[in-house]
């Protein structure tokens, strides 16, 4: 409640914000079960009434258009983890766009003018004030250096950190309730999705991190001509602004421009297909949103790669598990995908019977070739979510990224099969993770753990063996009712404390002090005796 009352206070305003667009979408059951019904400085308490007749997805997607970037990246992530939402929710959220309205020179040009250090048309050949792409994080603008280059300026629009860090700080704290409060959300892991909205906008709003991210890609494709990635321009680079090499290139979307290029589609598909799993296979660092927007189809069938605000990453363990995974959908092994389904989700607790129903459907539906890769992890997620399973985030990136990558290749090919076209990629990965080599680097690894493990053993036992000698060794054990044993103890051991006492007394001290011959000390003792006995007997009495 406290925590509550501080973020409120905090972010009042925005909370204000959010709370009034809810509820003029409709959507008071959100903000009852959120506690923001009691806020002040509501200014609207009643739906709008041209959303009355549209359904919860439709009031919940315009909501979050209203709401901004922060929200619209969170809408987007939902529309790509149909391990969590139904297909209705996910249909939806998948019209959620980025594109707005551009921010007037008059404001944006002042902020590019203190991180360049001038002026920009002193710094540019030639720059283009009117923006070639607008969307809600940054703004992108067509240049030229004085060297002769095509550049283009993508530019922080301004004010937007103060607004997502409250919105951040916001939606962290309304996760945490929903996981307190609705058990029954726990398996959507609304923290876990916060901390990747978190990550994914932290690395969006600094476009030094985007600079970074197109080198790295650029180092995995250093030695072919046939995929590009643009050059970045570093001199002129901030954490708000990005300068980087202008590409010339069609949409793989644009079948007239395709057409006119004499671009070989086929080939552009293997191509296309090629590079993005061996960035997720073999690099296990890839574009995490490759739409047709990222993606240009340039002179001789090459493939430019575009807009690197976010990537993500696999580990070595994880893209042997997604090997494992193509391998028991192309053998129909219901046994594999159930494995490695439950070995994902991980505390988890499904129905066996179910999962293992639900897997033998996914296996029959799925079983002629050539084999459609976006509906094939489509179901798949849909399987886990049936089954109260929801995939790991990383997982769900790079599903979503292959999904996506899977649809502009058919697009280029409408017979494009992906599994058939990632053979030579696969099997380049398992030859580079269960060669010879391969194999002996994750022995010497063993090795070495083990090596490590056994060079400390003999410490561990002479560190034993001196504490046993010090009787210094403890076991901490925790059982249902040890507290009641441990009072019980307790009470025992006073009642022996009290009795040894009383009965060094008797034993003791009396008789010397009936020798002495006072009677003072006489009464003294004989009280100190009873008041021991009396003690005793109500000790006895508290079980």
């Amino acid at each position: 409640m406290l925590k509550t009352a501080f973020v409120a206070a905090r972010d009042r305003q925005r909370l204000s914000e959010i709370a009034s667009v809810l509820i003029g979408f409709g959507l008071t059951k959100v903000v009852d079960r959120l506690g923001l019904h009691n806020i002040p400085l509501i200014p609207r308490r009643t739906p709008r009434v041209d959303v009355t007749r549209l359904s919860q997805p439709e009031r919940l997607r315009r909501a979050i258009e209203t709401l901004g970037p922060t929200f619209i990246k969170f809408g987007q992530i939902l529309a790509s983890r149909p391990d969590l939402l139904s297909p209705v929710w996910t249909d939806e959220l998948e019209k959620l766009h980025s594109q707005v309205k551009p921010v007037p020179w008059a404001l944006i040009g002042p902020q590019l003018e203190a991180d360049l250090g001038a002026p920009p048309e002193q710094v540019f050949a030639e720059f283009d004030i009117e923006p070639i792409a607008s969307a809600s994080i940054a703004q992108v603008y067509r240049a030229r250096l004085h060297s002769g280059e095509e550049v283009v300026v993508k530019v922080l629009r301004p004010g937007l950190r103060k607004v997502i860090e409250a919105d951040l700080r916001l939606m962290a704290h309304g996760a945490r309730i929903v996981e307190a409060e609705w058990p029954e959300m726990a398996r959507y892991q609304p923290q876990e999705q916060m901390r990747h909205l978190a990550n994914g906008l932290n690395g969006e709003l600094d476009l030094l991190n985007e600079a970074r991210n197109c080198e790295m890609i650029a180092e995995i494709f250093a030695g072919r001509d046939d995929i590009v990635i643009p050059k970045i321009h570093w001199e002129w680079c901030s954490e708000r602004v990005l300068v980087q090499e202008f590409i010339h290139g069609v949409s793989p979307n644009d079948a007239a421009a395709l057409k006119a290029l004499g671009a070989d589609k086929k080939a552009l598909a293997q191509k296309g297909c090629d590079a993005f799993l061996r960035m997720a296979l073999i690099e296990g660092v890839f574009h995490a949103d490759p739409h047709p927007g990222n993606l240009l189809v340039m002179p001789n069938d090459r493939i430019g790669f575009i807009d690197f605000g976010i990537v993500g990453r696999l580990s070595q363990k994880r893209r042997q598990q997604l090997l494992v995974l193509i391998g028991a959908m192309l053998k129909q092994d219901v046994d594999g995908l159930m494995a490695t389904l439950l070995d994902w989700t991980g505390t988890s607790n499904p129905d066996l019977t179910k999962l293992e129903q639900s897997a033998q459907n996914f296996v029959q539906t799925h079983s002629s070739i050539p084999l459609n890769l976006g509906l094939v992890l489509t179901d798949f997620m849909t399987m886990a979510r049936e089954n109260d399973l929801a995939m790991p985030t990383d997982l769900a990136i790079l599903f979503k990224g292959l999904v996506t990558a899977d649809g502009v290749m058919r697009q280029l090919d409408p017979n494009f099969d992906l599994f058939s076209a990632a053979g030579p990629t696969v099997r380049a990965s398992m030859r580079q993770q269960f060669n010879l080599r391969g194999l002996m680097r994750k022995a010497e690894s063993l090795g070495t753990g083990l090596f490590g493990a056994a060079s400390e053993l003999p410490t561990l036992i002479h560190l034993m063996l001196v504490r046993l000698k010090q009787g210094r060794v403890t076991v901490e054990i925790e059982l249902k009712g040890m507290d009641k044993l441990v009072r019980g103890i307790e009470r025992g051991a006073a009642r022996v404390a009290v009795g040894l006492v009383v009965a060094a007394f008797a034993t003791q001290l009396a008789p010397r002090l009936i020798d002495l011959g006072t009677p003072v000390f006489v009464i003294i003792g004989l009280t100190i005796a009873m008041l021991g006995v009396g003690w005793l007997l109500l000790l006895s009495r508290d079980r």
